[in-house]
Formats: structure tokens, sequence, C-alpha cells
């Protein structure tokens, strides 16, 4: 099989780099920086470079931030090849979807919107990793037009990339879900270490500041417009959890033993059930 991966940063990279060394298809790279094309070249991670013609491909994989994506397709979507799957691989799915459906309507290809949840705190295909959706989720937002044997194409596709499952959700309910688990650590991990006093945390600190703080360190431009394309449900959520933030501060300024003892006993244990349900 032929497949073009569009972007070769962190998951367009890993992406190439995953299929190069567990399957036997054939993988050309487009990427806007000429220097990344040669390290994948370079490295193995591709086979060749598509400068547009797609090389008759069986599936594009589209690795780019959400309104590059829609541009490409925009742009491109006559030099598809027929027959092709088309997925993206973006973080928000209401926008993308939205606008790619549209765009691809009556051509004779089939679009999947879709989302690896696997990512690193570092950025470009220099931080790119074969094993790095290893065990992972990977979220598919197809249409009711996708036929069914084409979902099941594209789940065994991603299971022998290393995908630990595959979940099917719409784009809405994507968006909703990823404001709380995904975005919304990020906006908590920016914050939290933007504390004057974090500056002077040598000596002091152990594992759960390391936590806390490991995904502040963003590629800020791409979290921008993740965030603002998923603004009322990220907003939401930002707001749900200075509430409770509050509920906490009114406790310990107060001196609320009993009320802060039973906030940190829910705390763990929705933990707890949490992860139980993972296991």
């Amino acid at each position: 099989m032929n497949i073009v991966i569009v972007g070769l940063g962190l998951i367009g990279g890993s992406m190439a780099k995953a299929l190069k060394q567990r399957t036997r298809h054939s993988v050309y790279g487009l990427d806007s920086n000429p220097e990344t094309v040669r390290k994948a070249l370079d490295c193995g991670a591709v086979d060749g470079v598509c400068e547009g013609d797609f090389l008759g491909a069986d599936l594009i994989l589209i690795a780019l931030y959400p309104a590059a994506a829609v541009e490409f397709v925009r742009r491109w979507r006559q030099a598809f090849p027929a027959g092709c799957t088309v997925i993206d691989l973006c973080g928000v799915k209401r926008f993308v979807c939205g606008q790619v459906q549209e765009l691809l309507r009556g051509l004779p290809v089939t679009y999947i919107g879709g989302h690896p949840m696997a990512g690193r705190e570092l950025s470009g295909f220099e931080a790119a990793a074969e094993g790095l959706f290893d065990g992972a989720s990977m979220i598919l937002t197809p249409s009711e037009e996708v036929p069914r044997e084409a979902l099941e194409w594209a789940e065994a596709f991603f299971l022998g990339l290393g995908f630990g499952g595959v979940t099917y959700t719409t784009p809405e309910r994507h968006d909703e879900i990823i404001a709380l688990t995904s975005q919304l650590a990020h906006v908590v991990s920016s914050a939290y270490v933007q504390n004057p006093a974090a500056e002077q945390y040598m000596g002091f600190s152990a594992g759960s500041f390391r936590d806390m703080t490991r995904v502040a360190k963003l590629h800020e431009e791409m979290w921008t417009e993740l965030f603002l394309l998923n603004a009322d449900f990220l907003a939401s959520q930002t707001h749900h959890l200075i509430r409770k933030l509050e509920a906490f501060r009114d406790c310990i300024a107060g001196g609320k033993r009993e009320e802060l003892y039973n906030m940190l006993r829910e705390g763990r244990a929705v933990k707890e059930r949490l992860n139980e349900a993972e296991s």
C-alpha cells in the first residue's frame, strides 16, 4: 500500500517511523520544511517525497494543525487519487470534520476524522518515535456515510501500528471530552508553573511537581489554535475547575477541616474509580 503523510512533525513523523518499522507499506512524506524532509529520508522514515501528485496513494494521513489541514484539503482535494482514504490526525474534530467532509463531498475518496491520543512535551520530527502510539487510544470520528468495511480496515491499520484500541465517537463528543482529558491539563500545567515561586523550586521538588509541570513545556502555537477552536467546551471546563479551586481555598483559609477532608477523600475515590475503569 502507498501511504502519504502530510506533515512530518511529532505525530506525522512517528506515524512514518512506525509504518517503516512495523509494516511493509511504502511511505512518502510531504512537509513545508525541506530540512525535515531530508532528515526523514536520511533515517529511512519515508521512502520518498510527495510533490503533490500523491503517487497513487491508497491512504493520505494529514498531520497538520487544524486550520492548515483544512486548507491543505481545500487546495489539493482534486488531486487525491480515486478510491483513496483520507484521515486527518488533528486534535479538534468539529472544526476539521465539518469543513473537510464538505470539501470532499462528491469526490471518490473516503474521509475519516482521527485523533491519536499520544504525544510528548517535545515537538518536531526530532521528537518523533516509532513507539509513540504503543498502547494508546486512536479516536475515529467517521460520518454515517463511511462504509463499515472502511472502518474495519482503518481499525486494523491503527492496531497494527501499536495502538491499544480504537474508540469511535462524534466530533462533538470528542471535543467535549478532550477539553477535560487533554486541553484542561495543559491549561492547569501552564498556569501552575507560572507561579513566581516555581523559579525557586530546586531542592524542594519531588515527582508531583514534575508531573504537574511536564506538559507546560508545550508548543504554544499549536495549543493556542486548539484551545480557541474548542473555546466553548474548554471555557466551561476551566470554569468548573476554578469553582473547585475556590472551594479548596475557602476550606484551607477558613480552617474547615472536615470539609477539606471530605473533598480530598472524594478526589481519591474518583481517581481510584478511574484507575479501575482503565485496568
